[in-house]
């Protein structure tokens, strides 16, 4: 017996409601992060790991699938699977991650806890603890009403649906439109959260080709006659992955397609924080048409998981009772929060700073890997580096082998050779010089593109 095989009577999975796969990898993961599984060590076979784990040998085959995208593993065709070296590249002294939008601490400490004082003050003076408000008070709803009015989309209080998170009111989107459009059009690549949404739905994406500016209005047509859609989901700043900013003479082109053939859209509005080229959002354009939604996550803190999502008016009352029937209405605690934030004035100094910041880091992205131009060059969360299938998910490995975790290439895919790149989220490490040593990492490792580790 191979000294990892007499460690796995100690591999027990953790509880919780996530799939076997997933705790089985989770349980691997923390077995290789604490030395018991060091760098260089072959794991045992599937049959083995089956057996001593309790689980199915496609469990197992899906747990090394998941842990060979986060960089924990590699596979060697006829010799097994073996564990990675784990870098400990970042000051908090582990591998740098570059696979999560989201935005580095921009709140003051003091700030927040003043913040969530306030909060708790305001949900304990919630009528019946907010169980009639599925939506959101009415309190709540001004509030993020009058955020949203403020920098991005005149709404009132009246317009808007509160929700857990951006994530959730793309599903509600989907949910609502998919008796209509069983088929959503996108771009080659998008959000691998709108993804699952649309997996879990049974709503298929098809995908329009893009440009420089967006989304082709010439190719959408074509897709809509092909398809029969009556749907599009577009992010139209800083598009996930690609990283473009649609200007508002091609929301306008792509707005008339859609109504010539009566398409409704889901404009997902989540990084209008970085908008630079101020243009009026789809809603604006057409509010009897759009699902727009956003959230504070990506513009404040993903701690609070405030969403929002203002859809057609004649669409709000069919989504507030579905929002009771999935979660009975966002937490108040956690909305109330986010709405202190916003009274305090957090939003407003997270928007300047995050602005300045995005701009310095996409500057010395640009810099580092050598690119003559970038989608977003005013600031951005994140650079798209595009390449073929092959050489991303090879970049992709051997970046995670040398400490830095960027996004596995086939997460955000849908199809076509435009799906294929790397992406880098380049706002995610809290501090500057990780960024920076990430960067450098990754620019040369696509500078040697042969096997070997630097």
């Amino acid at each position: 017996m191979s000294k990892l095989s007499s460690l796995l009577p100690k591999l027990i999975l953790p509880e919780g409601g996530a799939l076997v796969h997933e705790r089985l990898a989770e349980a691997l993961a923390a077995a290789i992060h604490d030395g018991r599984y060091k760098a260089g060590d072959r794991l045992p076979t599937h049959r083995e790991l089956s057996r001593h784990a309790g689980v199915s040998i496609g469990s197992v085959t899906r747990a090394i699938d998941l842990l060979t995208r986060r960089g924990l593993v590699r596979g060697e065709v006829g010799r097994g699977t073996f564990v990675n070296a784990l870098q400990a590249s970042g000051a908090s002294g582990l591998p740098i991650d570059l696979t999560i939008n989201m935005p580095p601490p921009v709140i003051d400490e003091a700030v927040f806890a003043d913040a969530m004082h306030d909060a708790l003050s305001h949900a304990l003076r919630i009528p019946l603890a907010g169980y009639a408000d599925f939506r959101g008070t009415d309190a709540q709803r001004q509030v993020m009403a009058d955020w949203l009015s403020a920098d991005r989309l005149k709404v009132s209080a009246d317009d808007i649906l509160l929700t857990v998170g951006g994530q959730q009111a793309v599903h509600l989107a989907f949910a609502d439109i998919k008796d209509r459009s069983p088929v959503i059009l996108t771009e080659a690549a998008t959000f691998s959260g709108a993804i699952v949404a649309a997996a879990n739905l049974g709503v298929r994406f098809d995908t329009v080709d893009h440009d420089a500016d967006g989304m082709r209005p010439d190719d959408l047509e074509r897709a809509i006659r092909a398809t029969g859609a009556r749907a599009i989901y577009t992010v139209p700043v800083c598009q996930n992955p690609f990283g473009f900013e649609m200007s508002e003479a091609r929301r306008r082109d792509i707005l008339r397609v859609c109504e010539r053939h009566d398409v409704m859209i889901v404009e997902d509005d989540i990084y209008g924080v970085y908008a630079f080229k101020q243009s009026a959002t789809y809603k604006a354009l057409a509010p009897e048409r759009v699902y727009y939604l956003t959230s504070l996550s990506k513009c404040l803190t993903p701690l609070v998981r405030s969403g929002v999502l203002v859809p057609p008016p004649d669409r709000r009352a069919v989504l507030t009772q579905r929002i009771r029937a999935e979660v009975w209405g966002a937490a108040p605690v956690a909305i109330e929060t986010g709405c202190a934030l916003v009274r305090n004035g957090a939003a407003d100094t997270a928007r300047t700073r995050l602005r300045q910041e995005a701009r310095a880091r996409v500057q010395l992205s640009a810099e580092i890997l050598g690119l003559r131009e970038v989608a977003m060059p005013e600031g951005a969360p994140h650079i798209w580096l595009p390449m073929p299938a092959l050489e991303a998910e090879r970049l992709a490995r051997r970046s995670a082998e040398n400490g830095v975790r960027v996004t596995p290439p086939d997460s955000t895919f849908v199809k076509g050779d435009k799906a294929w790149g790397v992406r880098l989220c380049i706002m995610a490490p809290t501090q500057r010089q990780d960024v920076q040593q990430a960067l450098k990492i990754v620019a040369e490792l696509m500078r040697t593109p042969d096997e070997v580790s630097i």
